[in-house]
């Protein structure tokens, strides 16, 4: 029996393998600190910060059918989330991101996500066989979508009819898979989540500010841009103009998943019907307090 649920975070569901030292680091530097594995990935990410609102997500990936892969979906169904409609390889490892974080930020950082990629649109089938949607009857909701699919999978998610109803939130994986969304600068149909470097990428130049980034993501085809740019401010733009904001000051003790936290919850606020100022500044707040090393609230 399919659960019922309220958003689809399509994309990469892995595990997370983090190390986070407490001084400053350099290329080179080896000192003591913490390893810690958790469930990661941009999709789960958002998923996981949208079932702390309350939300009910359900996730749209590819996970293996190895140790890895049942360990994983055992701990997203205990944290909440619908795993029901993913696709599970049997002949695909499941997917992991290593990441190496000093009180100065990130270090350096490899994302495995190949079996998703190599998945490909399988993992889409349940938008088109009945199960959650159909050619006939696009999905209408909110969907999460990240940019650690391949660059043919998202240009054809940006034009398919399948997506032609959905309210659809996009954001790379990262600033080296920022231009895997140029896709939906060209149709025009996303809401698109993205910090200052990723909005240089897809713009091919760079910016002072985030709201001049967003503006010319709006400009370049985006229907709306929200543009982070770390403790600096955050903008949200359309073709009705910009806001922008800035976050609150905090000590950062992280960073892997802000951006991700962010997209969360400012598609929380909205689904409440927050306008976008309020969502904006709901949204900063959330990663403003997941940096500072609490929860998203």
């Amino acid at each position: 029996m399919t659960q019922p649920h309220d958003i689809l975070c399509i994309g990469s569901v892995l595990w997370d393998i983090i190390g986070r030292a407490p001084s400053h680091m350099r290329q080179g530097s080896d000192v003591p600190g913490r390893i810690t594995r958790l469930p990661g990935g941009v999709a789960l990410n958002i998923a996981m910060t949208l079932a702390r609102f309350g939300l009910r997500p359900a996730l749209l990936t590819a996970v293996g059918q190895d140790a890895e892969g049942h360990e994983l979906i055992t701990a997203c169904r205990e944290l909440g989330l619908i795993t029901e409609h993913a696709y599970r390889s049997e002949d695909l490892p499941t997917d992991s991101y290593m990441a190496v974080e000093g009180a100065n930020g990130l270090i350096a950082a490899i994302a495995d996500a190949h079996s998703l990629e190599a998945a490909g649109d399988k993992i889409l089938r349940p938008l088109e066989d009945g199960t959650l949607a159909s050619a006939a009857a696009p999905y209408e909701g909110y969907i999460a979508l990240d940019g650690n699919l391949t660059q043919r999978l998202l240009e054809n998610i940006a034009h398919s009819p399948l997506f032609a109803r959905a309210d659809l939130r996009v954001a790379p994986a990262s600033p080296g898979k920022a231009e895997r969304l140029l896709p939906f600068l060209a149709y025009g149909r996303a809401v698109l989540y993205v910090n200052l470097e990723e909005a240089g990428l897809l713009c091919q130049t760079s910016f002072d500010s985030s709201a001049d980034a967003a503006v010319a993501l709006v400009a370049r085809g985006a229907g709306r841009a929200l543009v982070t740019d770390g403790g600096n401010s955050a903008s949200d733009a359309t073709q009705d103009g910009v806001i922008t904001q800035t976050p609150p000051s905090v000590l950062v003790t992280r960073v892997t998943g802000a951006g991700d936290t962010f997209m969360a919850a400012h598609i929380a606020a909205e689904t409440t019907g927050a306008d976008h100022d309020e969502a904006l500044a709901r949204a900063l707040t959330a990663a403003a307090n997941y940096v500072s090393g609490g929860h998203a609230k």
